[in-house]
């Protein structure tokens, strides 16, 4: 596939993040085995992640205005009022299906490089970012992130993660759902939401949510 192929500059600035993941650890956190066989190490402190806290907070902005009134047009395809519609339309169902359909409606979004599109290294979007110009791998994990705040699912149970695809030997980022003692991967890259213990290439660096964060450990 052309995305595979391409994803090899997949979030560039996210590789400095593996050397320098050390600098930023703290004291006082909890260790356990989760993750694709990793162990992990919790922490609240989150002043190095700037990208994950600046997306929120311009989001934060963004979400009141979603709900507007949007006519098509030539220029104005109205994503932002379709994702809302749809998202509206998914209330009610199993959560497992929610997964799938929110997973496959964001994946149908082209896949675009940040240098190309942003004219940055690494640039981490918004949802109405990533609906109008597109965007990379962590662009789909944060849009289905928020996609799935706005059904209800308890945002300490996702997490966007960042990890080293060992198979095309690139950083890559995902959203893992945690159901029923599972962790369900959510990728841009593969079209069903599958369990995590079936993908044997991912090695976690680091994954993330509101208010916490995770290293990950081999």
């Amino acid at each position: 596939m052309a995305q595979n192929r391409s994803n090899w500059m997949c979030i560039i600035g996210l590789l400095v993040a593996q050397l320098t993941l050390s600098l930023i650890w703290t004291s006082g956190a909890s260790a356990a085995v989760n993750l694709f066989g990793s162990k992990e190490l919790s922490s609240t402190k989150l002043e190095k992640f700037e990208k994950w806290t600046g997306v929120l907070e311009r989001y934060a902005k963004d979400e009141p205005n979603e709900l507007a009134k949007c006519q098509i047009t030539a220029s104005e395809p109205c994503h932002i009022a379709k994702w809302r519609i749809f998202l509206n339309k998914l209330k009610g169902l199993a959560p497992l299906d929610q997964l799938e359909y929110v997973n496959k409606y964001l994946n149908q979004y082209a896949y675009l490089l940040d240098p190309i599109n942003y004219g940055k290294k690494d640039y981490w979007a918004t949802p109405k970012e990533f609906m109008y110009r597109t965007g990379d791998c962590e662009d789909y994990a944060i849009s289905k992130y928020v996609s799935l705040v706005h059904l209800g699912w308890p945002k300490e149970n996702m997490r966007i993660v960042v990890l080293q695809d060992q198979n095309l030997n690139v950083a890559h980022a995902i959203l893992v759902v945690y159901i029923n003692d599972q962790a369900l991967v959510l990728d841009n890259q593969i079209p069903q939401v599958i369990d995590s213990t079936r993908i044997k290439h991912y090695k976690p660096i680091f994954s993330i949510t509101d208010g916490r964060w995770w290293l990950h450990r081999s």
